[in-house]
């Protein structure tokens, strides 16, 4: 089983810890500026049965109050570690479930003299699986608020999250209570088609073609050979289709071992077959939406290949000489030609094209809720059966007056579809960034056959999906690279900008990282692949994406909040209009002038209540976040800024303090050893042999820097072998120590030598100080506890610093510098980028503290930062944002991830999700001002002054033109541009790199 680490510190940060539970633990280093000084962490792998809880904590004003809750936790058996939040009113306890239980700790709470309530209750990552499903048939929120309900009552599921824009739902559940199976009969109870897109489960399925004759015999063979292959989980053969269906472990088998063993189990049994990669026609969410694009196209047509007759029979010809005598000739009674043509032309419109209403009325309502569908067919029923009764009255009466609707339904349920079928063309639009992500890898590659020496002894091009890990594959000039990997062979450029956002190819030469979708430039490379398939990291970049979109912002709230009466009010307000303007009319409260020719009072009432019923629009609520959530989220990774969904972009928008690491972050991340000053006589290849055997055991930038520098003494250089280092630690926030060859070494700051009484003479003092003046980090080292070298290190400022600091100054944000290093270098560095705020040599955990401080003041505080010692103050941030180039952990940590490392994307994010919350506020506001205005209109309060009325079919053509422009305002976000002053700064980056 995988091995996770983290950082200590993490533990104590509620949604960090949401992701790695504590268990067994070993111990790792990290480290952060201060002279090389260490800080002890401690890695803990996923193994044993611990459970975790969260719990809200009220009553606690103190560390005082903090610390009797924890004790009188931690008296309790099976308790395996607590950490009270005092500042968040927070718990969280590990325990062994066997030993004790949730309630008991709760109980326990309440005894120590605190109001306790279960936030979560979650057993180790294995007891929770994430599966996403397609769901078909949403038409508003409160078709997906429906669906929420639905699947959080299931025993077992633990959240869920429903997108309207991109209908999908993601589902947390315990595979321990209940499969995915019962999750998609869930959901087609409620009344809504479901479609299972992963199921979460550390596995992958391929569906592979099988070409050419085979008997039943044949397919149990082949069945019964995948089966016994290492890492497959199950075969299912589709009879009929030849299509055969394989669950496996990518990291044990692949699709090209299946595809071998088909061929060779089957050849000589029944004649020579080939296997393939099975293509469904790029079955997805794009090949799904397009065939929903084309179903809407084609009802829009027939709809109007019988809408436009009965227009015109009801609307034009009655005005032309001669085709009016001709529809107003009375066939029965008073029965017209012109009524029986409207009436069979507009019954297919109402029950077959419009069928899709009644169906989704139906699911609705049995469900116990109201949707838009509701409101359509009610509205359309009214006017089509009231045209109906008109019919039949005067087909039996020979004085019957009256008027029919049949333009009304036709033309609603037309002007309906129609708005459908273009927000569904726009809400495609919404996720093109998805799709041109995932249309990045390339579709074949070139396979390197080596031999035992690795020389290349063939090559075959191959599908691009059967790459499988610890292939070699070739790229030549001008391909994409087919997979991650990192290169055994050869120099090039690549163009990284489809994935990073990165402009200027990087070089790569041995040794060096690519990412599977970049665009190789002038030269030939061989890439040995580490991750394939949804490992990749265009992979986890298109999930992050969807992940994002799938989420809430919270202003979302809001209009989860209308939907849920929002229907059953726009019914109660239509009967009220056709009540009031029926009795107005029976009690003669308004002139009968009033009343155009062709109605009495009670068709003018009733057409006014069908206008109200139909122009109400609760679909451009439900769409007015998601779709610019959506929208935003895909510019944001087209240009290398990934927002981890609306809650972040919400949240982002009203930065007003941002808190910077300085190495790797403000630094460039890569420093050197730049000079070097013993104070004893020895040999320098001997002082750094003791050093870099010392440091070795680091993976700090700062010990790599050291090490790196001392392979230059080496003759050995590529990859020398350094005496061995016992006894090592590392000292918190000081230092490290190690014993080597029988000696004490020891490398780290002033505090570390003093603490172990080390004499720091005069001369090493105004070594460290003229260091410290020149933003360089001073290093000093002891062999025997006597003071021995000092080293300098520095570590260059990226080229943009500065420039970004000021422009984030003329935006009214706070910028201050946390860091791990000592306070002589911290000033130097923030006086050259211009940052005022300077706290230096910080632990994890009080850079953490920092960020709550300025929470408590008032700030909104986003935490930039990119090693795991910045995880603990990214997590407490409000906005969490990681460098790209850092760690795993600290991407983990991040709500937003800045791939290409540059500080001006921090200023990027900020802008953008400014620019994406006030298209959020611009679609609220015409939304609710839609309705607000539409309402009252259609209900006829203009009517009596100015005599305008809405007619049903323009109020309905409203109602569609209300979703589509909603949707198009936040389409308008594609043209999103980054502030005009960082173009210049990027043009000043490359001119000084290239000097």
């Amino acid at each position: 089983m995988a091995t996770k680490l983290l950082s200590l510190t993490c533990i104590r940060k509620e949604r960090f810890s949401e992701r790695y539970p504590l268990v067994r633990k070993h111990l790792t280093r990290s480290r952060d500026g201060g002279g090389g000084s260490s800080s002890e962490t401690a890695a803990f792998e996923i193994d044993d049965p611990i459970s975790r809880a969260v719990f809200q904590v009220l009553g606690m004003t103190c560390s005082a109050c903090a610390g009797s809750v924890e004790k009188a936790i931690k008296r309790l058996p099976g308790i395996h570690d607590a950490v009270i939040d005092a500042l968040n009113n927070r718990a969280q306890i590990l325990f062994y479930p066997n030993s004790v239980d949730v309630e008991t700790i709760r109980e326990t709470i309440e005894d120590a003299g605190f109001e306790g309530s279960l936030i979560e209750n979650e057993a180790n990552e294995r007891s929770r699986q994430v599966c996403r499903i397609r769901i078909n048939g949403m038409t508003c929120t409160s078709c997906s608020s429906t669906i929420e309900r639905v699947l959080q009552s299931v025993n077992g599921v633990q959240r869920a999250h429903v997108a309207l824009a991109i209908e999908e739902a993601e589902i947390h559940y315990d595979p321990r209570l209940l499969s995915y199976d019962r999750l998609l009969e869930e959901i087609e109870n409620a009344g809504f088609e479901a479609v299972l897109i992963s199921t979460g489960e550390d596995v992958s399925k391929i569906d592979l073609k099988i070409d050419g004759e085979l008997t039943d015999e044949s397919m149990k063979v082949i069945e019964r050979s995948l089966e016994a292959l290492p890492g497959v989980q199950s075969v299912e053969i589709s009879h009929g289709t030849d299509k055969i269906s394989v669950l496996y472990k990518p990291d044990v088998t692949g699709p090209r071992n299946f595809i071998q063993v088909i061929e060779s189990t089957v050849f000589g049994h029944s004649g020579h077959i080939k296997a393939t990669i099975f293509s469904e026609g790029g079955v997805g969410r794009e090949s799904q939406k397009q065939g929903e694009i084309k179903q809407y196209y084609k009802s829009f047509l027939w709809s109007l290949v019988f809408t436009v007759p009965v227009f015109l029979t009801a609307m034009v010809f009655m005005y032309i000489p001669g085709i009016k005598d001709l529809l107003m000739f009375k066939v029965i009674n008073m029965l017209t030609v012109g009524e029986i043509i409207r009436c069979v032309l507009a019954t297919p419109v109402q029950f077959v094209i419009g069928w899709r209403f009644y169906t989704g009325s139906y699911k609705a309502l049995r469900r116990g809720s109201a949707n838009m569908d509701v409101l359509i067919a009610l509205g359309t029923n009214a006017a089509y059966f009231y045209s109906l009764y008109t019919v039949l009255r005067a087909a039996t009466s020979p004085d019957f007056k009256g008027v029919d609707f049949f333009e009304t339904s036709a033309m609603l349920i037309s002007f309906i579809i129609l708005g459908k079928y273009l927000e569904v063309m726009a809400k495609g639009k919404t996720s093109q960034a998805i799709a041109k992500l995932m249309n990045l890898a390339p579709d074949t590659a070139i396979l390197l056959s080596l031999d035992k020496e690795g020389n290349v002894t063939g090559e075959e091009e191959i599908d691009g999906r059967l790459i499988q890990k610890n292939d070699v594959i070739k790229i030549v000039p001008g391909a994409k690279v087919a997979s991650d990997g990192y290169v055994i062979w050869g120099q090039s450029h690549v163009n990284e900008s489809m994935i990073t956002g990165e402009a200027r190819p990087v070089a790569k030469r041995k040794g060096d990282t690519v990412i599977g979708g970049t665009l190789n430039e002038n030269g030939v490379l061989h890439v040995k692949v580490t991750r394939v398939g949804s490992e990749s990291a265009l992979a986890q970049i298109v999930r992050l994406v969807e992940s994002a979109q799938l989420a809430k912002a919270p202003v979302q709230k809001l209009a989860d909040r209308i939907s849920k009466f929002f229907v059953p009010l726009v019914i109660f307000l239509s009967f009220s209009t056709w009540l009031a303007w029926f009795l107005a009319g029976k009690l003669h409260w308004y002139p009968e002038s009033w009343i155009p020719s062709s109605m009495d009072s009670f068709e003018l009432a009733l057409q006014f209540g069908i206008s109200v019923m139909v122009i109400a629009c609760p679909c451009a609520l439900g769409l007015a976040t998601p779709t610019a959530v959506m929208v935003g989220t895909g510019v944001g990774a087209s240009q290398g800024v990934l927002i981890k969904g609306g809650q972040a972009l919400e949240r982002a928008h009203k930065v007003n303090c941002i808190v910077f690491d300085k190495t790797g972050t403000l630094t460039m991340g890569k420093p050197v050893v730049v000079k070097t000053k013993l104070l004893k006589n020895m040999v320098l290849r001997e002082f750094y042999e003791l050093v870099a055997a010392t440091e070795v055991n680091s993976e700090h930038p700062l010990a790599k820097a050291i090490v790196e520098y001392a392979k230059k003494f080496r003759d050995d250089e590529e990859n020398p072998a350094w005496p061995e280092a016992c006894d090592f630690v590392s000292i918190t926030g000081k230092g490290v120590k190690a014993t080597v060859k029988g000696r004490e070494i020891m490398v780290g700051n002033k505090n570390l030598m003093n603490d172990h009484k080390v004499i720091i003479p005069d001369d090493a003092e105004e070594l460290l100080a003229d260091s410290e003046d020149m933003a360089q980090t001073g290093i000093l080292v002891s062999i025997n506890s006597e003071l021995i070298g000092v080293l300098s290190v520095s570590d260059p400022l990226k080229p943009s610093a500065r420039e970004a600091i000021s422009i984030l100054k003329s935006m009214n944000i706070k910028s201050i510098m946390v860091t791990g290093d000592n306070w002589g270098t911290a000033n130097s560095i923030a006086r050259e980028v211009g940052i005022d705020s300077v706290i230096a040599e910080a632990k994890p955990e009080q850079k953490a503290e920092k960020v709550k401080e300025l929470q408590a003041a008032g700030h909104v505080v986003a935490m930039v930062g990119d090693g795991i010692n910045d995880s603990p103050a990214l997590v407490a941030a409000d906005v969490g944002m990681a460098i790209g180039a850092g760690t795993d952990i600290a991407i983990e940590a991040a709500d937003i991830v800045l791939m290409k490392s540059n500080l001006e994307d921090v200023i990027t994010a900020i802008d953008l999700s400014r620019k994406t919350f006030s298209r959020i506020r611009l679609n609220y506001v015409w939304a609710l001002g839609y309705n607000l205005m539409g309402i009252p209109i259609a209900a006829g309060v203009l009517f009596p002054g100015t005599r305008f009325r809405l007619p049903p079919w323009i109020a309905g053509a409203a109602m569609a033109a209300s979703s589509v422009s909603v949707v198009c305002c936040s389409l308008l976000l594609k043209n999103y541009k980054r502030p005009k002053k960082l173009d210049h700064l990027e043009i000043r980056e490359i001119q000084v790199e290239r000097v």
